[in-house]
């Protein structure tokens, strides 16, 4: 059975979407335990009405609660009795075979990193969502956890995600791009510049330079960058789908003729809804930290919260840490 520790308190609309995703994984999967780490008290007033699931339901009960407020390096070091510290702890201490939070990515980041703990050859653990090309999905690496960056912290973003949608995907022979604005290796800042050999050399395959306008066009599939780039990318494209729907809806309601288009197209655009919607593939799991983590959106609702958890246990199944590290050492060796 696997077990999965969730940040009961970390979200917009915790604990009630979060309590309710844990219910909705667990009725999904026979195999999975969810400890969820909170207030117990308050927690325990959320869990009346699931008899059918409540063996396989545990409570940490967590006094502290660390927000979008706190520096998350102090607030990982003093709140000792939070749910981030003490689900991160029980990972490393093979308590719980994974942990999930909706909650304070930077808390999350500094948990993975402090508590966690690399894996070794890994110099910077990264951000990697699963996000929609039309076709199926990309991985976007990083996504908001190393800002600034060197040159050699991109191939090994590369090796990651690629070991990621090989375990967890199926993806045989993942292409590995580079955001950059323009296709020439010659193109882009600084970093861009230094980086594109090195991402030659790397032990994946490599297919150049991605411009902005091919990171949706099914050109790689795992999409290297600073997480400075891939945070914008990231939130650009949740923009653009939210506003893109939006026009779609009010031009449905526009006039009688589009209504009646709208109501006969209704089914295809509840698919294209669903296929724009990255939240289907759960969060952002933290990849390059000695366990499985995954950083859930802060306005999760408890479907998202639901999808998190499963993509956590999809990644301890398929034993991603271990073939992230097989990978990393292959990258050492090679250098």
């Amino acid at each position: 059975m696997i077990h999965i520790y969730l940040d009961a308190m970390g979200g917009d609309n915790a604990p009630q979407c979060t309590v309710e995703g844990a219910k909705e994984a667990l009725r999904a999967d026979k195999d999975l335990k969810i400890t969820l780490g909170g207030p117990q008290a308050e927690i325990e007033k959320l869990l009346q009405d699931c008899p059918d699931i409540r063996d396989r339901l545990a409570i940490d009960d967590c006094a502290e609660i660390i927000t979008n407020h706190d520096a998350p390096v102090m607030a990982i070091r003093q709140k000792k009795n939070s749910a981030q510290v003490k689900g991160m702890l029980l990972v490393r201490e093979k308590g719980a075979d994974g942990f999930v939070s909706a909650g304070s990515t930077g808390a999350t980041l500094a948990g993975g990193m402090f508590r966690l703990g690399r894996i070794e050859g890994v110099e910077r653990p990264a951000l990697a969502p699963l996000l929609p090309n039309g076709k199926d999905f990309f991985c976007l690496i990083d996504c908001g956890a190393n800002v600034d960056c060197l040159p050699q912290y991109l191939p090994q973003f590369g090796v990651m995600g690629a070991a990621y949608l090989k375990a967890v995907r199926g993806v045989e022979n993942p292409r590995v791009g580079l955001v950059n604005i323009g296709a020439e290796a010659e193109k882009g800042n600084a970093l861009a510049k230094a980086a594109y050999p090195l991402m030659e050399k790397a032990p994946f395959n490599f297919v150049g330079n991605i411009e902005g306008r091919d990171i949706t066009a099914d050109m790689a599939d795992v999409v290297v960058c600073d997480g400075f780039s891939g945070n914008l990318i990231l939130k650009f494209m949740e923009g653009v789908a939210g506003t893109l729907l939006g026009m779609i809806k009010k031009e449905i309601y526009a006039d009688t003729r589009s209504k009646i288009g709208g109501l006969l197209a209704k089914p295809a655009f509840k698919r294209v809804k669903k296929a724009m919607d990255y939240t289907e593939v759960g969060g952002a799991p933290l990849l390059g930290v000695q366990g499985v983590v995954v950083k859930a959106h802060g306005s999760s609702n408890a479907h998202a919260i639901a999808c998190a958890i499963r993509q956590a246990v999809l990644m301890v199944r398929k034993n991603l840490v271990e073939s992230i590290e097989k990978e990393i050492s292959k990258q050492l060796q090679a250098e």
